[in-house]
């Protein structure tokens, strides 16, 4: 369940919430839209306070952006699934997309001129993507050789 300032932000920003299904219709670029989105990956906002954070910033963020950026927040039964395909690793994240190339991520609550940084780059022409997520980037196993009881 959301938190209240994530659902306000989905309702007064007329944000959409996207899951899975969605997703992809979602990062399509219609000819009024901009080509870049910001995905919010929320987490738990009753474990991750900075959710409630990251909340108050978005609006900021996409206004500061108007016209080159379009928003959605990440419904929670989604975010597992979406999070390997989209480089989160850490919650809350906002994303940044060009259409769906993941261009870059920003995990937690950032300085103000941090978010104006990455994301100004982020958003220039030619700018490449991520590479897809190649999954985890370490592998633990355990033979059992060699142990004692």
């Amino acid at each position: 369940m959301p938190s209240f300032l994530v659902r306000a932000l989905s309702e007064r920003m007329k944000l959409p919430v996207v899951d899975e299904t969605s997703i992809d219709a979602f990062l399509a670029q219609e000819a009024s839209e901009p080509e870049h989105s910001l995905l919010f990956f929320t987490g738990d906002p009753a474990q991750r306070s900075e959710s409630n954070d990251v909340a108050v910033v978005m609006p900021e963020i996409l206004q500061s952006f108007q016209g080159r950026l379009k928003g959605a927040v990440v419904a929670r039964d989604a975010e597992e699934k979406l999070k390997a395909r989209f480089h989160v690793v850490m919650m809350p994240s906002l994303v940044v997309t060009r259409r769906d190339e993941v261009l870059g991520v920003l995990p937690r609550i950032r300085d103000w001129s941090e978010y104006m940084e990455e994301i100004g780059r982020w958003l220039q022409p030619g700018t490449p993507a991520l590479p897809p997520s190649a999954g985890p980037k370490v592998e633990i196993n355990y033979s059992g050789k060699g142990a004692s009881a």
